[in-house]
């Protein structure tokens, strides 16, 4: 809905669409936030290189609004007149809820108590879409081969708190981020391995999707399913632990887990390669990939990638990528923030302006 300048004038905040020339008002607070941490930044200008400030734990605050106060606004004397805050869950609605967070972002009181002119919510993987638009060699390391057609379609996906996907397209000489929830897709047993695994998994409503395997808490699961189906009793209870016990190869179901985990990932970035026929890249971003780079076995990820027949050959030409800078999500946000009009991204209901 468009927002009329008599509720401008009145000061009437409401949701609303971006016209491609409507600037957004310096200075910017940029916002990543997950499910469990959550990362801020202020842009001074359009010149300026974002402000960072420390990454939190959501754990720690019991809202957004009291996160923003006491770690952006109570450290600086930058007031924002604009905040573009990704957040991991579906943004439908004057109340968002985070998908695996209990804070609620509701920007309307944003708006009336934070001294924020204009807020933009976008979900977490379309900020990851927008990095990747323009992600240098620097920022990314690839998996195998293939070669990036400038222009064509590229995709993102990451496990963290949950499973994110975005598609990124090009149209009008526009980049245009297409968000879902891809991460809940249907994830299947292939080999006889995985089929002695699958039993074991914990699922939802009987159904093993993408998400119930990779992520945090998806290691977890995937790990103590080994434990259930080789007879033997876990001895480990979190992501990190599970990570460092194969890093350090201190036991074969930790390893297992990890090197499964990264096998799995490739076939799901295989899967969306060929939803968004991902000609410009596949992009693998989040914290715990990185963390298993040092043993990860780059041959299995790739041959899982793009063991997709009737369409191997086609695959064989798609590059993959792993995401390496810790910040893609707010550079994302603050290509946006800077230049707006060369996005094609849809703000009609996710935009509030007092």
């Amino acid at each position: 809905m468009w927002q009329s300048y008599e509720s401008i004038e009145a000061g009437i905040p409401m949701a609303g669409k971006r016209d491609e020339n409507d600037a957004l008002k310096f200075p910017i607070l940029i916002g990543d936030i997950g499910g469990t941490n959550a990362r801020f930044s202020l842009l001074v200008d359009a010149f300026a290189d974002p402000k960072p400030f420390p990454v939190i734990q959501t754990a720690d605050f019991e809202t957004i609004d009291d996160a923003i106060q006491a770690t952006v606004l109570d450290k600086t004397s930058i007031q924002p007149k604009s905040a573009v805050l990704a957040v991991a869950g579906p943004v439908d609605g004057d109340e968002i809820d985070l998908t695996n967070c209990p804070w609620v972002v509701r920007p309307r009181k944003m708006l009336a108590e934070l001294g924020i002119e204009e807020v933009i919510v976008l979900n977490d993987f379309e900020a990851q879409a927008l990095a990747i638009s323009a992600l240098g060699d620097a920022s990314r390391s690839q998996i195998g081969g293939g070669t990036v057609h400038e222009g064509a379609s590229r995709a993102v996906l990451g496990p963290g708190t949950g499973l994110g996907v975005a598609g990124l397209v090009r149209a009008r000489s526009m980049w245009i981020p297409v968000a879902g929830e891809g991460g809940h897709i249907d994830l299947g047993p292939r080999t006889p391995r995985d089929y002695a695994i699958w039993p074991h998994l914990k699922t939802i409503e009987g159904r093993v999707s993408g998400e119930q395997v990779l992520c945090g808490r998806g290691l977890v699961n995937l790990y103590e399913a080994i434990c259930a189906a080789d007879g033997v009793d876990p001895v480990h209870s979190s992501p990190a632990e599970i990570t460092e016990a194969a890093v350090n190869r201190k036991d074969v179901p930790s390893a297992e887990a990890v090197d499964l985990f990264a096998t799995y990932l490739g076939r799901v970035a295989g899967d969306i390669a060929l939803l968004f026929m991902a000609r410009g890249g596949v992009y693998i971003a989040g914290g715990i990939f990185q963390r298993i780079i040092p043993i990860l076995k780059a041959d299995q990820v790739r041959a899982a990638f793009e063991d997709k027949a009737p369409h191997s050959a086609l695959m064989r030409e798609i590059p993959l990528f792993v995401v390496t800078e810790p910040l893609a999500a707010l550079a994302g946000l603050a290509a946006f923030a800077r230049t707006p009009r060369f996005f094609g991204l849809e703000t009609t209901g996710r935009r509030w302006v007092a």
